[in-house]
């Protein structure tokens, strides 16, 4: 498989991740360096190991995996979606003033937008790939991704507020909508 090929596939499995480093940049009231790069890093570890996993798995799980994982991604980004439009229209909460990424949401967004990323590393195992400098490039581009996501969520959501709360929201919820109908074959 050619580079340029690998590359458009690891832009192809970062989309996801970008998409939802967009909408935190939106949602977060003060996005610091340590928050862009956790999720920079951990959307990137992710995108990385599960096509590494995948092609370990390869032919004896694939059918097992490949029937469940849009259900899983569809729950996960559903749920956060929820959560932050939840978020969004509540009264703000005096108590809370951390305004961080924690680690559980950020365990659960990252397998959330990795879990494409098993798959092509499961079809990965009946392809010619070498998977150490495929995995690498999926990682690499992803953080990179993640990275532009969270600074242009960012620059926006200072100008637009709750709204974009609420669109940042609806954005998950429409990617996990998107990624079960693909797998349907409804899209």
């Amino acid at each position: 498989m050619s580079f340029f090929t690998l590359f458009v596939i690891a832009v192809g499995v970062s989309a996801d991740a970008f998409a939802v480093a967009v909408a935190k940049g939106l949602h977060l009231r003060r996005v610091t360096a340590r928050d862009a790069a956790s999720l920079a890093l951990g959307f990137g570890f992710f995108q990385a190991l599960m096509p590494l996993v995948g092609w370990l798995l390869g032919r004896s799980f694939s059918s097992y995996i490949t029937e469940i994982d849009h259900w899983i991604a569809f729950f996960l980004l559903g749920l956060i979606g929820l959560k932050m439009i939840w978020e969004a229209v509540s009264p703000p909460d005096e108590e809370d003033d951390s305004d961080g990424i924690s680690l559980r949401e950020l365990l659960l967004l990252s397998v959330a937008t990795s879990l494409d990323a098993l798959a092509v590393g499961i079809s990965f195992a009946f392809l010619s790939v070498s998977i150490l400098p495929a995995v690498a490039l999926i990682g690499l581009t992803t953080t990179v991704l993640t990275l532009v996501g969270v600074i242009i969520g960012r620059r926006a959501g200072g100008r637009i507020g709750r709204p974009a709360e609420i669109a940042g929201g609806i954005i998950l919820i429409l990617i996990g909508t998107r990624i079960l109908l693909d797998h349907l074959g409804i899209i």
